[in-house]
């Protein structure tokens, strides 16, 4: 065997490895970095437990919440503040892939192929969700596979946190980190990702509009009346103060 292709095929039997073996995976900091934080967790920049001004509700989270939709939806900004809100640990099943390969998802898939790549996302995904309850943002083309999707709706709540594309332009201008944008017209993928992508997405169990201006704090209001409504999914601790 030619030394490139068994170096190659080292390679992939090692991110396999990694893929199947790493423990729950790191959740991204707001300026996009890695940290390693209780289990590769996060929970926002609130206290633990879901502790709000007086006289809110407090929440339990019983199953956790998978968000799905596309970049510029707001899955990592949205979901910091609602596992805050909640008082569970955010994860970021991209994150966690990354630490695992320990290489960017563009890498793997130059290297290795989507297919390759939709494999070891299946099962970082199921090991995220052997952990306790806790929010989970996933990448946008995690939903569409049916193997997780449907273990997804086996274990959890999912939510698709729908926006339309005039909100997913402004908010993935000028960003140089979403390798799709990165060429041709941002626009023009976008739509044509909405087209393909936006059917799979209503299959969720729970759909929120997220809108362009609207503050974080009143959509995470709306997440959690979604998330009331869906059997088992949240238990309320009572009011405080």
């Amino acid at each position: 065997m030619p030394v490139v292709a068994f170096a190659s095929r080292l390679s992939r039997v090692a991110l396999c490895a990694l893929f199947a073996h790493r423990r729950h995976g790191t959740a991204r900091q707001g300026n996009g970095a890695m940290a390693e934080q209780s289990g590769t967790e996060r929970r926002g920049n609130g206290t633990p437990g879901g502790q709000r001004a007086a006289g809110r509700p407090r929440w339990r989270l019983n199953r956790t919440v998978v968000l799905v939709g596309l970049m510029g939806a707001g899955k990592t900004s949205v979901g910091t503040r609602l596992a805050d809100t909640l008082g569970a640990p955010f994860r970021d099943s991209d994150a966690a892939i990354e630490e695992a390969a320990a290489m960017p998802i563009a890498e793997i898939f130059r290297l290795h192929g989507e297919p390759y790549f939709r494999a070891g996302e299946r099962r970082v995904i199921a090991r995220l969700l052997d952990a306790p309850p806790h929010v989970l943002a996933t990448g946008g083309g995690a939903f569409l596979d049916p193997e997780t999707r449907a273990l997804i709706a086996e274990r959890a709540v999912s939510v698709w946190l729908r926006a339309d594309l005039e909100t997913l332009v402004a908010r993935t201008a000028g960003r140089s980190h979403r390798p799709l944008l990165n060429r041709g017209d941002p626009r023009e993928t976008l739509a044509r990702l909405i087209e393909a992508r936006y059917p799979v997405y209503a299959r969720a169990a729970v759909v929120v509009d997220s809108l362009l201006g609207q503050p974080h704090e009143a959509m995470v209001e709306r997440l959690v009346a979604a998330l009331a409504t869906q059997p088992g999914a949240l238990s309320t601790l009572g009011d405080i103060g």
